[in-house]
């Protein structure tokens, strides 16, 4: 788990190789980051410190830097990017790579350097040698989307033991989104506000975090399922007065409703939350959430505000009506 590595890291206890990959950028970046500030002194980047790109260089000459002894100081940091040859793809890159030198060095590392690889990939190729050797031999950080679990303990760890509890946790969960780019900032924000002992409460949280678009539209829509169409309409209306474009407002009220339907459905079909959030690709927090709303809707209630969100946007697109007002008359239909 990526917190576990995070905590082994400022504790200074390092590997000699790591592998990051998958396609979420800010784990990647954060456990870069971790590693430069815990490895090096400042003083030392200049001399201790490389990077290649291995869509351009050959993985040899960047392990002839890792083997060579680091310069005033203790220990060499390399970051190797883009080892495309631990996927299937097929790539147009000119650089040919010495595989079977990364595989000695896997099996004999040399103990004053670290090495991390870091591949954006959605998949690696799982039957390469090359690929086993790695998730053998290094330590492995999956920069996946976090679990509703994960993203509550990466809060925590954000923030400081102790200093948040779950009350806040959720409610920031539920207006900020799950970016963690969007949650960082949010978390800067909490900390600046509160003195350095201060417990951020659910509270502070409702005071001081923005509600992202699309949480506000998750409310909108929660209360016209609610048949609470005044608290409704005062949110149209202020996203209307912040020149949100109508035409994103509906898209995002449909993949919305659309996102409940397809939770409700699979939940019905025995799909834990986990798996749901595999088939539809989305957070599990996102269906943690679609799901407690669900609750006391039927299917053909859904499926008939999808019919009239599919026709409010083809009235919309061919000019038929104004757009604004084609929403308000939406909602007041969904009621």
């Amino acid at each position: 788990m990526v917190l576990d590595v995070w905590k082994s890291i400022k504790k200074g206890q390092f590997a000699p190789v790591y592998l990051l990959y998958g396609t979420e950028a800010y784990l990647i970046n954060e456990t870069k980051q971790l590693l430069i500030e815990n490895v090096l002194h400042e003083d030392e980047m200049d001399f201790n410190f490389s990077q290649f790109d291995l869509e351009e260089t050959p993985v040899e000459t960047a392990l002839e830097d890792v083997e060579t002894l680091p310069f005033i100081g203790e220990r060499r940091l390399v970051f190797m990017q883009n080892p495309f040859f631990l996927t299937a793809e097929k790539t147009k890159s000119r650089v040919e790579h010495n595989v079977k030198r990364l595989e000695a060095y896997l099996a004999d590392p040399v103990p004053y350097s670290i090495v991390v690889l870091t591949a954006p990939y959605e998949k690696l190729d799982e039957r390469k040698k090359i690929t086993k050797e790695l998730k053998r031999k290094a330590v492995l950080v999956e920069a996946k989307k976090l679990g509703d679990h994960e993203l509550k303990g990466w809060v925590r760890e954000r923030v400081g033991s102790g200093r948040i509890d779950d009350q806040a946790t959720e409610l920031l969960l539920e207006l900020a989104g799950t970016n963690l780019m969007m949650l960082t900032n949010e978390l800067d924000k909490l900390a600046l506000y509160v003195e350095e002992d201060q417990p951020i409460t659910a509270g502070i949280v409702e005071k001081l975090v923005a509600k992202s678009l699309e949480q506000n539209i998750f409310t909108l829509v929660d209360h016209v399922l609610q048949r609470k169409m005044e608290s409704a309409m005062t949110i149209l209306h202020d996203l209307l007065r912040q020149n949100e474009e109508p035409i994103k407002i509906l898209s995002v009220m449909a993949g919305q409703v659309r996102l409940m339907y397809q939770v409700k459905e699979l939940s019905r079909q025995g799909y834990s939350q986990q798996k749901i959030a595999g088939q539809l690709k989305v957070h599990p927090f996102r269906v943690k959430l679609a799901l407690e709303k669900t609750g006391k809707f039927q299917e053909r209630e859904l499926l008939g505000i999808m019919n009239d969100l599919a026709e409010a946007d083809y009235k919309m697109k061919t000019g038929q009506a104004d757009k604004a007002i084609t929403l308000e008359l939406l909602l007041l239909k969904i009621r």
